[in-house]
């Protein structure tokens, strides 16, 4: 399991509802974290640096670089200076990553449609099934984790947050939590500009 497919089961949820866009551009700064954790990439400022042959493991003990998409994100990695900088990579890899998400997650036979609901993502209804993936998001999500907390708000999914922050040793987490926010701040203000945009446009040809 991973970070990203944690934030997405728990993003998934019906009562949650939440939009493509974020959700595309939290999960890919959760790759991110879970790369750090694996040891595959540090932070320099802002920018990725790739750390070498990376460990079998990720936060809390869970592979990341066995799962099919941690294992792209790395090899998508820039591998030549100045390197990426955090913000190009969310929008780069952040593209069409929730759909992708849902696509295998559907494959797989861990989300299915649902008949009716509340809307989840766009039109349409999808419910999370009980797995042991599943289940260990939730687990998360109960604990307050803060990582999956914090990538979960700046989605707009609101929870009981830890007192605990990420300490020292996260500064590189840190570093990627605050990218997601202000990317996804960015593609809100796009969403506004458009909107104003599109109202004067109308208001132009309705006249007077």
């Amino acid at each position: 399991m991973t970070t990203a497919k944690d934030l997405f089961i728990i993003a998934s949820d019906p009562k949650h509802s939440v939009g493509q866009g974020d959700l595309s551009l939290a999960l890919a700064g959760a790759e991110l974290i879970d790369l750090i954790g694996a040891g595959a990439i540090a932070v320099d400022g802002d920018r990725i640096v790739p750390a070498g042959p990376a460990g079998p493991a990720g936060p809390a003990g869970q592979p990341t670089l066995d799962d099919p998409f941690i294992g792209e994100a790395a090899a998508g990695l820039t591998r030549q200076a100045p390197y990426e900088p955090i913000d190009d990579w969310l929008w780069r890899r952040g593209r069409d990553l929730a759909a992708a998400y849902q696509t295998a997650m559907e494959e797989d036979g861990e989300l299915k449609q649902q008949r009716s609901g509340p809307l989840s993502f766009g039109s349409q209804r999808l419910q999370p099934v009980d797995t042991p993936a599943r289940r260990r998001a939730t687990d998360r999500w109960t604990d307050k984790e803060p990582v999956l907390a914090a990538l979960a708000a700046t989605v707009g999914i609101d929870g009981e947050r830890s007192d605990d922050e990420p300490g020292p040793d996260d500064e590189a987490v840190t570093i990627v939590l605050a990218a997601v926010h202000d990317a996804v701040m960015e593609l809100e203000a796009v969403r506004q500009r458009r909107t104003i945009e599109n109202a004067a446009y109308a208001n132009l040809w309705r006249g007077p």
